[in-house]
């Protein structure tokens, strides 16, 4: 009877290990995904780091912009914020293994260019183990405000958007900030909410001519109203990078 007691109580306790990392919200097994290694920082660290100063960073994959040349651009993030980094020292063997989740180790500089924060001349290391993809933080009530810079280069979405002329004769997106463009280029249109209007960007290296959301800002129609997932990178002020497009719900 005492053997079958502690049996069970082994088995409670094996079951109790197992679960213990559990879930967050984003799908990941192990709640403690996201401790960082020794000497490197916290997102608070990083936001308060001098600029042109060097930073240490853990953080994970949500998409790649580009390689070229032997360097990536990527968008990163964890559960804490997140890290646009540019052109960073990496083979195109290494760019093939940067699938979204993948963690990474990247130590660089920390910089600005028209307002966007980013990370320069960098090198980085695969961190084997966790993953994590962030949900889109809806952040359409901070359109306009002050706050909504802290969100820079988050995974977000806006809600409930209604498409304004891009120019004066009343397209609804243009080639090129200026119309300039042509197929392939990047895409500029102009959302309104309360009657504030801004411009939203698809980037043709993040999201080119054979992908959904270039199709779909090509189909837009003044007046349609829309929901938006994308980066809100900045660039003298907020320039979000949209990588979905749906009517809104």
């Amino acid at each position: 009877m005492k053997k079958s007691v502690v049996l069970a109580l082994a088995l409670a306790l094996v079951f109790a290990l197992t679960g213990c990392g559990g879930t967050n919200n984003d799908g990941n097994a192990n709640e403690n995904f996201d401790v960082k290694s020794e000497g490197v920082m916290t997102y608070a660290e990083y936001i308060a780091a001098p600029l042109d100063s060097q930073v240490v960073i853990e953080t994970y994959v949500q998409a790649k912009q580009s390689w070229w040349d032997n360097t990536a651009t990527l968008y990163t993030q964890d559960k804490d914020g997140a890290y646009f980094v540019y052109n960073m020292a990496c083979s195109e063997e290494d760019y093939n293994k940067l699938t979204p989740g993948t963690k990474i180790k990247v130590t660089g500089f920390k910089a600005e260019w028209s307002g966007e924060v980013e990370v320069i001349d960098a090198t980085f290391e695969i961190v084997e183990g966790s993953t994590y993809i962030a949900a889109a933080n809806d952040v359409t009530s901070l359109l306009g405000t002050e706050e909504l810079a802290a969100h820079q280069n988050e995974y977000v979405s806006f809600k409930g958007m209604t498409v304004e002329p891009a120019n004066d004769s009343g397209a609804a997106f243009l080639y090129k900030w200026d119309g300039s463009g042509q197929e392939g280029d990047d895409l500029y249109f102009n959302v309104s909410l309360n009657g504030t209007t801004y411009s939203f960007t698809v980037e043709s290296y993040l999201c080119d001519n054979t992908t959904d959301v270039y199709t779909a800002v090509k189909n837009l129609q003044v007046g349609d109203i829309i929901d938006m997932e994308g980066f809100l990178y900045w660039y003298e002020g907020p320039n979000p990078h949209i990588t979905s497009v749906n009517a809104a719900k």
